[in-house]
């Protein structure tokens, strides 16, 4: 046991000079002949630090003699290096029973990679997103207060929203509140569950969420559909939006900006909501559908044709993904564009119930003070009653 702990003490030492060496060259030498060319621990080392490793040595020795050093070959038929070679880098034909190429990938690098930045920066960033969010909405709320009605309520109401309106709002919001839970408990379980609650928990807690999430999923992408088939006419940026935002929508100071049906702020949200929650239906569907949706190879070649990554000075972008490439890359898509998202809507949430008094109404009965409807939709409000005294002559007789 002394003799082999003192053999990879002294491998360590030497590889130590070995190290600082190839890192001042731009493809480092690491001598193997102690090894019979095969591997060493500073391919190791260099490997589990991220760094770049010329694995040409152990590419060019499929079909050759890869080691030669005596004792340090495989133990009769308990293994076979030449076959986990060749699948180590794609190079060997296998039959397997799916009959597709996503069975035959045995061993694939990305794999790793995408398992690291998802434990890592994803759930790091995205978790302090979340919580940043939450600390400013909290600490607005202490400075800034309520959005109060200006003076007293009128005591009568107008239609905000019909009911058919709120139900594809609430569609929406139900089942994106549904699929951000399930999406977060399916990310970071492993982490934050299984620990406390122990494995099988967390095991069967997964398995529900990812029942909820890809059948959810569709209610979200007819509730998407509805409201901007609804409300996109609304949400066209027109002259008002600008006074609006130079005025900060009122909530920064006592003013208070006209606006139409939706102000600046109603449609920055809106197309937020849009242009976001497509993107996670196409990654979502690419994920259902690997096969059938592969969407960053097609993507990679249209960029890659435009020149794009060679205006922030990248390579070409991939274009030969295999399918777990393309799973890996659409759902590292779908949870950053998740993340944003949900950050979006704890702000929209905010306003809509604690942050301005009133604006819940509109959501949920469908019916708001004229008072209210006053102070931040003057414009909107002017031509609902334009529209009702037209209904309505002064004479009292509907109009013909």
């Amino acid at each position: 046991m002394l003799r082999r702990l003192m053999t990879v003490l002294m491998l360590v030492l030497l590889a130590a000079p070995v190290g600082v060496a190839a890192q001042e060259s731009d493809t480092p030498q690491i001598d193997r002949s102690a090894t019979g060319g095969a591997q060493t621990l500073e391919d190791i080392l260099r490997r589990q630090k991220g760094e770049k490793v010329d694995d040409t040595f152990r590419r060019e020795a499929i079909g050759g003699d890869a080691v030669s050093a005596p004792g340090l070959g495989p133990l009769g038929g308990a293994s076979d290096p030449e076959l986990w070679r060749a699948l180590r880098y794609n190079e060997v034909d296998v039959t397997t029973s799916t009959r597709g190429d996503l069975g035959k990938v045995l061993v694939q690098d990305g794999g790793m990679r995408w398992y690291e930045f998802r434990q890592g920066p994803l759930v790091t960033y995205g978790g302090w997103l979340l919580l940043g969010t939450i600390a400013v909405l909290a600490v607005f709320y202490l400075l800034r207060g309520r959005v109060r009605i200006d003076g007293e309520k009128a005591g009568r109401t107008v239609t905000r929203f019909q009911a058919f309106e709120r139900f594809s709002h609430w569609l929406l919001a139900g089942s994106f509140v549904l699929l951000g839970i399930t999406g977060l408990l399916t990310l970071m379980g492993r982490m934050f569950i299984a620990p406390y609650l122990g494995r099988e928990a967390n095991a069967a807690l997964l398995t529900v969420s990812k029942l909820i999430h890809n059948n959810v999923s569709w209610a979200f992408m007819l509730g998407l559909i509805l409201v901007f088939v609804l409300w996109v006419w609304h949400n066209i940026p027109n002259r008002t939006d600008l006074v609006w935002l130079s005025q900060a929508g009122g909530i920064i100071g006592k003013k208070h900006p006209p606006a139409k049906k939706f102000n600046a702020g109603q449609k920055l949200i809106f197309w937020s909501v849009i242009v976001l929650g497509a993107s996670l239906s196409v990654s979502g569907l690419s994920l259902l559908f690997p096969f059938e949706m592969p969407l960053f190879a097609k993507t990679f070649g249209f960029l890659n044709d435009l020149g794009a990554p060679g205006w922030v000075g990248f390579d070409p972008l991939p274009t030969a993904l295999a399918p777990q490439e393309e799973m890996q890359l659409a759902q590292l898509w779908h949870a950053i564009i998740a993340f944003v998202m949900m950050a979006i809507i704890l702000g929209h949430i905010y306003i809509g119930t604690l942050g301005m008094e009133g604006a819940f109404d509109a959501m949920g009965s469908g019916e708001v003070d004229e008072a209210w409807a006053h102070q931040h939709h003057s414009i909107w409000l002017e031509e609902v009653k334009a529209k009702e005294q037209t209904a309505t002559p002064k004479d009292g007789m509907p109009a013909e």
